[in-house]
């Protein structure tokens, strides 16, 4: 990782935008009571969560120390993850998306005034010894389905993020703003809307198209950004980088999100190997400046 901004404390600390958030993903290896200060110490104002930290912790503790922070609740990843044929496994993914969605709405409400109660939503890939992809897709809106009046009567938007087509099979069959989209368009907007991953969606030519539609239907409910590496590592999942340090135009895709409207924090997620050996707080400090280029 090359950082793009110092970590001297004699300096000014440059302008961070107001709207940036710190997915704690992006700082895999610092465990929550550090993640909260080192995107305070950064200027960053908001903080995604993933459920794994908060369990470390206990939501209780989780809730304490998001308080005493100050900073802004974004969103919570994730739930998800059934797609599978109804039996006792589907049973327990749609009980443990209820505990998330409680967990989300504990969450944003201990964030500071402007947090998101927004759960995303990573639906599953391909069941085990299974090739049929529209029941895969058809059991998602089945659990959408049983899933949105809960999350509304909790304050909770389930949002379901599209990811790339490689992550088809095994993580995601919804590869697409349209799909996901689509999917969402029986529900109340409060229930049920997507995320815009700039990784995940800069590959589709229909992308843009994507986005006004989830502006016109307000169904945007998480920004995430995120740059792509090339060569491509050696493990895909950790194939992102921070803004600026790949092959995205990302500068587009955010002009698309802000045509629509949309004035919710603007999430930094970056999955990748360097990053993560690099410290925390200068992994937050550069991501503050990497996105200082685009018109957050």
């Amino acid at each position: 990782m090359t950082p793009e901004t110092s970590t001297t404390t004699s300096a000014p600390a440059p302008q961070v935008s107001p709207r940036l958030s710190l997915n704690s993903a992006t700082v895999k290896r610092a465990g929550l009571p550090r993640v909260f200060e080192v995107a305070g110490e950064a200027g960053i104002g908001a903080v995604g969560l993933w459920r794994e930290e908060v369990a470390e912790v206990g939501l209780d503790v989780a809730v304490k120390q998001l308080a005493s922070s100050g900073l802004r609740f974004s969103s919570l990843c994730r739930g998800g993850f059934f797609t599978m044929p109804e039996g006792t496994e589907r049973r327990a993914a749609l009980d443990d998306n209820r505990r998330a969605v409680d967990e989300c709405a504990a969450l944003a409400a201990a964030g500071a005034p402007g947090s998101a109660a927004v759960l995303v939503l990573v639906v599953g890939g391909m069941p085990a010894g299974s090739k049929d992809l529209p029941a895969a897709r058809a059991a998602v809106a089945d659990a959408l389905a049983e899933l949105a009046p809960y999350a509304l009567d909790a304050g909770v938007t389930l949002a379901v993020e599209p990811l790339h087509p490689i992550h088809c099979a095994d993580r995601a069959v919804v590869s697409t703003l349209e799909q996901a989209l689509d999917l969402a368009a029986p529900f109340d907007p409060r229930a049920v809307g997507v995320v815009v991953d700039t990784y995940h969606l800069w590959w589709d030519p229909r992308v843009a198209e994507g986005i006004a539609r989830a502006g016109r239907e307000g169904r945007i409910a998480s920004f995430q950004l995120a740059d792509a590496m090339v060569p491509i590592a050696s493990d895909v999942l950790l194939n992102r980088h921070l803004p600026g340090h790949g092959v995205v135009d990302l500068a587009p895709l955010v002009e698309a999100v802000a045509a629509t409207g949309y004035t919710g924090d603007v999430e930094v997620e970056v999955f990748n190997a360097d990053v993560w050996a690099t410290d925390p707080l200068e992994v937050a400090r550069a991501t503050a400046a990497s996105v200082r280029h685009l018109a957050l």
